[in-house]
């Protein structure tokens, strides 16, 4: 039996949050107070999706930080998964934050009130920036990590939100048509689902040890079919210790044996080129029936 941990570089996205929370923190002030002057509906439900992103940076943040502590004797992959819980502890939030905004949303359609558009303007235009600039920060690590591309997307959606707001303003202040506001505000809810709907989906699949979205598990077994000296693979199983980091256990059936290392050497490193699998262990036996696990096989 031989296993390979990869140790690769992660970036480091400390100054990258603290910023983006820094901020989308005074944003929220800035929105939430000119909302309730002007009482703007679409202001207020952008000003609650932004704090909710605030605390997605915030658990985001700290899970990195988790994921970073050394193992222990009841801990033996650390705490890797935290990375993953707060993805969906995010993807939660960000829904309970939607049924708020869907339930004061129509409030305000059966209600509607007079809301000062060029206000709204003004105000959305500064978190069209502010969300830019954030989005930017985080746009290198998206494609690797579930966390980094939670805070990507949101940050994005929330310049096309806030960019919409911009424009039911301008409507507003041109036709005096204030159903827009609401109205607005029901699109953000749409826009925000659609892209917190694949957070959680893709965050709960990783909670439950399920093979990474990125990974396939049939042409990673056809590789190790295809190995020389290998008959047989079954027990394969791949799964997330983080929202970076794959690991991976197969049985290996090799009537011959081998001689030394280098060949299991070669596979792990080949698993983390090929497919992202830093931990990869691999199981050598005579004979399939060498085994005694009782699971069913892979």
């Amino acid at each position: 039996m031989s296993h390979h941990h990869s140790h690769t570089h992660k970036q480091n996205y400390n100054k990258a949050f603290l910023i983006g929370i820094i901020l989308n923190v005074a944003y929220v002030i800035v929105e939430l107070v000119f909302g309730v002057i002007i009482k703007s509906m679409a202001l207020i439900a952008d000003a609650g999706h932004n704090f909710s992103d605030v605390l997605g940076l915030l658990m985001a943040w700290g899970a990195t930080y988790l994921a970073q502590s050394p193992v222990t004797n009841n801990r033996t992959y650390g705490m890797r998964k935290s990375t993953i819980i707060a993805a969906l502890l995010n993807a939660i939030i960000l829904f309970i934050a939607i049924g708020a905004i869907v339930i004061e949303s129509i409030r305000k359609v059966i209600y509607p009130v007079p809301v000062a558009g060029t206000t709204m303007m003004i105000v959305a235009s500064i978190g069209v920036i502010i969300n830019t600039i954030t989005a930017l920060m985080f746009m290198r690590g998206r494609e690797k990590d579930l966390n980094i591309r939670g805070a990507f997307l949101h940050m994005a959606a929330d310049a096309g939100v806030s960019l919409g707001v911009v424009a039911a303003g301008f409507l507003i202040s041109i036709t005096g048509f204030y159903l827009l506001d609401p109205i607005m505000s029901i699109i953000i809810v749409i826009v925000i689902s659609v892209g917190t709907w694949g957070l959680l989906k893709d965050s709960f699949h990783l909670s439950m040890d399920a093979v990474p979205r990125t990974i396939q598990l049939d042409t990673v077994k056809d590789y190790l079919a295809s190995l020389s000296g290998v008959k047989e693979v079954h027990d394969l199983h791949i799964w997330a210790m983080s929202t970076t980091e794959t690991a991976l256990t197969v049985h290996l059936v090799m009537p011959d044996g081998l001689d030394d290392d280098k060949f299991l050497n070669n596979v792990c490193c080949v698993l983390h080129e090929k497919f992202g699998i830093e931990h990869s262990t691999l199981q050598i036996e005579k004979s399939a029936h060498s085994h005694t696990c009782n699971d069913e096989n892979v």
